[in-house]
């Protein structure tokens, strides 16, 4: 292996020039704005600025939710720049584990169907192999066996956001990304979610966290600063 390659592979996000505007009326809002970074493996990464300045646009592009208007955006060997129609729902399912501000369970399924429904998607597992992983999961995320097969209106706020980060591992995805996962939290949960996304780094497991949280910052490896749709601190250069 080159040393450029071995390089190369120490990095799971690359990105040059990339670029998202959208047009609201009359105006452009350049919400990611020729971005370029890289950032290492198995790290922590802290997203941060203020609202409206291109957190959730720049994790939209690398979960592959959004298309760039221009740049490369590569994500651990793939050209996600260029990705559509059936490569993007593969990587989408197989690279990528989301978590979310207002957790995104779907309420007429339990907890634990809500963490085997990824698995389903991918075909990789029978059910009987999902519904394990999906127990082993939610134990690791410190959900009590009783309350697996509860629905999400009948979980607290932490507990969903546990189910939600199962829910991500579920199809052991190289890299989580996380919008403000602790913004519908009391300080004492968000403490425990916090710790919990930092113990995926001993996984080699990327965590991108964009967040206003200073106690997530804090125990960040690295943190990337955002201010009108660019970033004024970029990593790995």
């Amino acid at each position: 292996m080159s040393d450029e390659k071995s390089h190369e592979d120490s990095y799971i996000v690359m990105a040059e020039g990339l670029t998202k505007h959208f047009k609201s009326g009359p105006i452009v809002v350049k919400a990611v704005d020729d971005v370029s970074f890289r950032l290492p493996r198995g790290r922590i990464v802290a997203l941060r600025g203020p609202s409206g300045c291109g957190k959730s646009t720049l994790l939209n592009l690398i979960g592959a939710l959004d298309r760039p208007d221009s740049g490369e955006l590569s994500v651990d060997g793939v050209d996600v720049s260029r990705l559509s129609g059936g490569g993007e729902v593969a990587y989408r399912r197989r690279k990528v584990g989301f978590v979310f501000q207002q957790f995104n369970l779907l309420p007429e399924l339990s907890a634990i169907e809500n963490v085997t429904l990824p698995m389903e998607f991918t075909g990789g597992a029978t059910n009987g192999a999902s519904r394990v992983r999906a127990r082993e999961l939610l134990g690791r995320v410190g959900l009590a066996e009783d309350w697996h097969r509860r629905h999400p209106a009948k979980l607290s706020g932490g507990e969903q956001q546990r189910v939600a980060i199962a829910r991500a591992l579920a199809n052991d995805p190289p890299i989580i990304l996380a919008d403000e996962p602790t913004a519908n939290l009391d300080s004492g949960t968000s403490r425990l979610i916090v710790e919990l996304l930092q113990s995926l780094r001993t996984e080699k497991r990327t965590v991108l966290i964009a967040t206003h949280d200073e106690a997530i910052a804090a125990k960040a490896d690295l943190i990337l600063e955002m201010r009108d749709g660019r970033l004024i601190e970029p990593a790995g250069s």
